[in-house]
């Protein structure tokens, strides 16, 4: 690995986010921050950390804002101090590393696409598009304002082409089959507009150290795959060939969208 996320050690449990069906946490870390973090040893698995950190820190270098991310350590004995037996099992199922997300104080969760500029809008429909997150709809716009601006939140159900890898020859052309529930597609630009925004940015170093990020803990044992290389390597290639072959995913959106004026 050529790069890694900061890294802190939770200190403190303090309380269950419960609307998300991971049951991530609000957790206080040694370097007197705090976290909302998702666990590894949640129903939905690392997998949805590795997501998280490809997708948040892609967007990231796309210049779409997300909180930052840091691994955060985990000593499993925390467990003893919570009163709740589903948190208890949580913390006792995810020693060592588990992803943060910086806590954003003050937001408030952005429901419904007014006053978002057309040209972010489409941005984000294009990002969402090309990691195929199946996540950013209506029912769960996944956004928050904070200083007045819009900010990425909640990745882990992106890149659902990791699911099955069995097909990933299929990956790089996959339509995005949730354009037409997505939250900001009604005010979104142009999409071929983001397009030649977006697309020069998905550069060959930009991925691979993307997918760099991703702790080695939670590639491990991938069936099909000799090595954490080898899975780095696929996740590089369908992300690369998915940006450089835009019409098979992003045709769809761009006519709903068009529909729609």
């Amino acid at each position: 690995m050529t790069g890694s996320l900061p890294r802190v050690n939770a200190v403190r449990y303090v309380l269950p986010l419960r609307e998300g069906g991971s049951l991530p946490g609000l957790v206080e870390a040694d370097d007197l921050g705090t976290y909302v973090v998702k666990f590894h040893g949640a129903g939905q698995g690392p997998k949805a950390l590795v997501a998280e950190v490809i997708a948040g820190e892609l967007a990231r270098r796309l210049r779409l804002p997300v909180p930052d991310l840091v691994v955060v350590a985990l000593d499993a004995r925390m467990a003893v101090a919570e009163p709740d037996e589903e948190v208890q099992d949580l913390l006792r199922a995810s020693p060592g590393d588990n992803l943060g997300m910086d806590y954003l104080p003050g937001s408030l969760g952005l429901e419904m696409p007014v006053e978002v500029d057309p040209d972010f809008a489409a941005r984000v429909v294009w990002f969402d598009a090309l990691v195929q997150n199946v996540d950013r709809s209506w029912r769960n716009p996944n956004l928050l304002r904070w200083h007045g601006r819009p900010w990425l939140i909640d990745h882990g159900a992106a890149l659902y082409f990791h699911h099955s890898w069995a097909q990933r020859g299929t990956a790089a052309c996959a339509p995005y089959p949730a354009a037409a529930d997505h939250v900001l597609l009604p005010v979104a630009g142009p999409l071929a507009d983001a397009h030649q925004a977006l697309a020069p940015l998905v550069s060959v170093d930009t991925v691979r150290a993307v997918v760099d990020l991703v702790p080695e803990s939670w590639l491990a044992a991938e069936p099909g795959f000799g090595s954490a290389a080898e899975l780095r390597a696929a996740y590089a290639r369908v992300l690369l060939e998915r940006a450089a072959n835009p019409a098979a995913w992003l045709d769809g959106a761009e006519a709903l969208r068009v529909a729609r004026i």
